[in-house]
């Protein structure tokens, strides 16, 4: 196998042989003569598809099977090639797997200058800052925000809305000061291993008052969100 750019390295890189046969199987069962369900999906109908694989795939991480993991991570790369091979179909704007792969690597050279270019990276955290920050202006974004899917679960969203902001320099705190007090003595009571069972324990509390915590918690990071897009605005006068 090829080794590496820079280097021999512990790691080599596969042939990919085995994904251009998926190409050429996705294309037998997609093409005419192949399978009927594979001819008549579109990429609406494969939506719910991909959210239940990339779901399965965080679930085979988190329980550590590999097994399971590799199975998963296929089931998603299924559903990449599916949705490139149909919109291989399209009638004025088709393009291949063969676009996605070239995007996404020129975007992985570009926002890397510290490995593909002469810049270079002091840390992690770093890393993320420059990528955050090159993110914005490709994308011409006006706020640090914009990009996140409202449709994420609201955990996640909240984890994400806060990573973006801080990131972006932007730190505001994602809650009222009585708020934020409760939550910190609640962690000391229960320590960082706890977290999980602390939070269990707030959905019970509130499904106990008749709360949905999901709606709840969406509230409050609708207005985290305001907060941090007025206080961009503000430092952009």
């Amino acid at each position: 196998m090829p080794e590496l750019p820079g280097g021999p390295r512990a790691v080599t890189l596969p042939t990919g042989e085995p994904l251009l046969e998926l190409i050429r199987v996705m294309d037998r069962l997609r093409a005419p003569g192949g399978c009927p369900w594979d001819a008549e999906q579109t990429h609406a109908s494969l939506v719910s598809y991909l959210t239940e694989e990339a779901y399965e795939a965080v679930e085979a991480i988190e329980t550590g099977d590999r097994t399971a993991m590799r199975e998963e991570l296929g089931d998603v790369l299924l559903q990449v090639m599916f949705h490139a091979r149909i919109a291989q179909e399209h009638p004025t704007d088709p393009w291949s797997v063969d676009d996605v792969a070239a995007g996404i690597a020129a975007k992985l050279v570009a926002r890397h200058p510290h490995v593909f270019g002469d810049e270079t990276a002091d840390s992690a955290a770093h890393v993320e800052s420059v990528w955050l920050a090159r993110k914005t202006a490709e994308k011409a974004r006006e706020s640090v925000l914009d990009g996140i899917p409202a449709g994420l679960p609201a955990l996640l969203l909240a984890a994400k809305l806060r990573y973006r902001a801080t990131h972006g320099g932007i730190d505001l705190p994602m809650a009222d000061e009585p708020a934020r007090a409760a939550a910190a003595q609640a962690v000391a009571a229960v320590g960082p291993d706890g977290i999980g069972a602390l939070l269990a324990g707030l959905v019970a509390e509130a499904h106990g008052h008749g709360i949905d915590p999901e709606v709840a918690l969406r509230a409050a990071l609708r207005d985290y969100a305001e907060r941090v897009r007025a206080a961009e605005a503000s430092a952009a006068r």
